[in-house]
């Protein structure tokens, strides 16, 4: 991301407004402890530890545990794991921020740092000694709320264009890079069988999300949809529909979908990611590779937002949270990045570690890439990201059904997203 865009995601990201949210729970019960260093356990003391997270499914939850458990054993504690279904899991996290009730140990998407973040239950990792010199500075940055750094996400994610190579091998096409290329290849590739181009386009986070990296490489912001490179890029993006290479029904497809249409050869390329790797390589005769989502213009960063869970340390008292401290930074440790990211096809958070991953497994590489100059998906809303979540959504839906033009869709999502 260059210099200027930074600056611009980094103060709108401390000007947005702040909800009124349980303000008074700064102290959390993690088990426990009042808060500060009232009450706490001593150094030698064993401790058993709570940890919260959504791994309902196996070997997830177990894998998981162990984990916890191995990483606390090498500070005389135990760690009692509970996995709350995804659905549900802010709500509990929420009430257990209003009881005083949190867990030592909590793992946070990340859209949702900034809502926990700012209510004070969570302890900045600047305060507990946590090592993150190794880190990529865009994850560093999705784990930061108002300049203090409050989670950790040892692997991480990004969107990618995929592409059917012997597609674009038979129709004399090269991987786009730009806009332009993109939308030529786009046009070039859809014939009566199929579409050149795929997308999410449902409403809700997928949709969105598929959409942010378009708005933001052109110099975008969430919180200024009316601004001309917001407006510009839903005008891109949408066109590719209007004009005929990727079909109406995006409105209606999820991610899933979208990866469903490319591999059974009804579009030549897509927006997705690296989850859907596996599913790819076991589908017979498709023969697939990947390219960062193209810019604007040659040389321009890809801004794409960074997917991945966090891990934080809630405000208990200071020996259960050195402790929790000493338990995240295990699980960040580079041989459990490693090991991760090749089980589920994610990018260490750890520099170094990624360059490695991209020697084990040199499909990944486009990943890597992305995630170098990635960026939180409320980087630029924060607390505010539902309802531009919403908006944007909207706004997509109604362009490609023909409701409105992208700047009377932007004007309309910009009204909202101020007025909240």
């Amino acid at each position: 991301m260059s210099t200027h865009r930074r600056k611009k995601l980094s103060a709108l990201a401390v000007a947005v407004l702040p909800i009124a949210l349980l303000a008074a729970c700064a102290s959390g019960g993690g088990g426990g402890g009042a808060g500060g260093d009232a009450g706490g356990a001593s150094e030698d003391e064993e401790l058993t530890l709570s940890a919260f997270d959504y791994y309902t499914d196996e070997p997830s939850h177990t894998n998981m545990g162990n984990r916890l458990n191995e990483c606390a054993a090498e500070v005389n504690a135990t760690v009692e794991h509970r996995s709350v279904p995804s659905n549900q899991y802010n709500q509990q996290v929420l009430q257990a921020i209003q009881s005083r009730d949190m867990p030592d140990i909590l793992m946070v998407n990340n859209p949702d740092l900034p809502q926990f973040a700012e209510t004070g239950a969570l302890r900045p990792l600047t305060e507990l000694d946590i090592d993150t010199s190794a880190y990529y500075e865009s994850v560093l940055n999705v784990g930061t709320f108002e300049d203090e750094l409050y989670g950790l996400a040892p692997n991480v994610n990004s969107l990618v264009l995929f592409y059917n190579e012997a597609m674009l091998a038979e129709a004399g096409v090269q991987p786009p890079t730009t806009w332009a290329e993109l939308e030529a290849a786009a046009a070039a590739l859809t014939t009566p069988d199929r579409y050149g181009f795929v997308y999410a386009g449902q409403a809700g986070t997928e949709g969105t999300w598929t959409f942010i990296p378009f708005l933001w490489s052109n110099g975008g912001s969430q919180l200024e949809l009316d601004a001309p490179e917001a407006v510009e890029a839903l005008e891109f993006y949408t066109g590719l529909a209007l004009k005929g290479y990727v079909t109406k029904d995006v409105v209606n497809y999820t991610q899933a979908d979208a990866k469903d249409q490319f591999a059974a050869g009804r579009a030549a390329m897509m927006i997705n990611g690296p989850w859907q790797i596996p599913s790819l390589n076991e589908t017979e005769g498709l023969e697939w590779a990947s390219v960062p989502i193209p810019v604007p213009n040659a040389g321009d960063d890809v801004v794409a937002p960074l997917g991945g869970e966090l891990w934080t340390v809630p405000v208990t008292d200071d020996e259960r949270e050195r402790r929790a401290a000493h338990i995240v930074e295990c699980l960040n440790a580079p041989e459990t990045q490693l090991e991760t990211a090749l089980q589920n096809n994610t990018v260490p958070s750890n520099e170094e570690v990624a360059q490695q991953l991209i020697e084990e497994m040199p499909e990944m590489a486009s990943i890597v890439e992305t995630v170098a100059t990635a960026y939180p998906l409320t980087g630029d809303s924060g607390t505010k990201w539902p309802i531009v979540n919403e908006q944007i959504s909207v706004a997509i839906q109604s362009v490609i059904t023909g409701q409105a033009d992208p700047q009377t869709a932007m004007e309309s999502a910009q009204a909202i997203v101020s007025a909240e």
